[in-house]
């Protein structure tokens, strides 16, 4: 009897060690690297206002690769941000090569081009919008299109990590749409 209560009583133990370990272990996870929060899941916000697409740019931080879509006008907040198989060129539907391991398609509720059907972003080099060599994060930023009033970006990625998308005010009196890729999960 003593053998088999003993083997109860040492599952137990370690069965209540499990848990706890998970449940350190989860909110550790919950608040994630460098305290990030974000999570990999699409990222999409209906348009209030729109503009046109102006100039797209990189940065770097500490925790996280940026990729920035100026557009002209102030508050232009429309954006769908997903990890995808393949991105597409808008319009012919060309499959746009991406370096990574992963595929982040932005599309941002901003022609680059006027009313007019005037160019108002032409960027110099399509498949490499952003020179992103060396950087933890970002692999290649490449131009997708820009068709029927928005506009496709894709970004390669070393890995399916957690993004962030934010609309911010500026420059001048336009808006940015932010796109944060962390370098890493925890």
């Amino acid at each position: 009897m003593r053998g088999k209560w003993g083997r109860r009583i040492a599952a137990a133990v370690i069965a209540v060690g499990a848990v706890a370990a998970l449940t350190s272990g989860t909110a550790a996870a919950t608040q994630g690297y460098c305290g990030l929060s974000w999570g990999s899941l699409p990222k999409t916000a209906a348009p209030s206002t729109t503009g046109e697409l102006t100039g797209v740019r990189g940065g770097r931080h500490q925790c996280w690769d940026r990729l920035v879509i100026d557009v002209r006008s102030p508050g232009a907040d429309g954006y769908t941000v997903r990890y995808v198989d393949q991105v597409y060129m808008d319009g012919s539907g060309e499959l746009v090569p991406l370096r990574g391991g992963a595929k982040l398609q932005i599309v941002a509720t901003a022609p680059a081009y006027n009313e007019a059907g005037a160019p108002t972003y032409t960027p110099a080099n399509r498949a490499e919008l952003v020179n992103v060599g060396g950087w933890d994060t970002f692999r290649q930023v490449a131009w997708a299109g820009s068709f029927e009033g928005q506009t496709t970006v894709g970004l390669g990625v070393r890995a399916r990590l957690p993004f962030r998308v934010l609309v911010l005010d500026g420059p001048g009196t336009g808006s940015r749409l932010v796109i944060d890729v962390a370098h890493r999960w925890e």
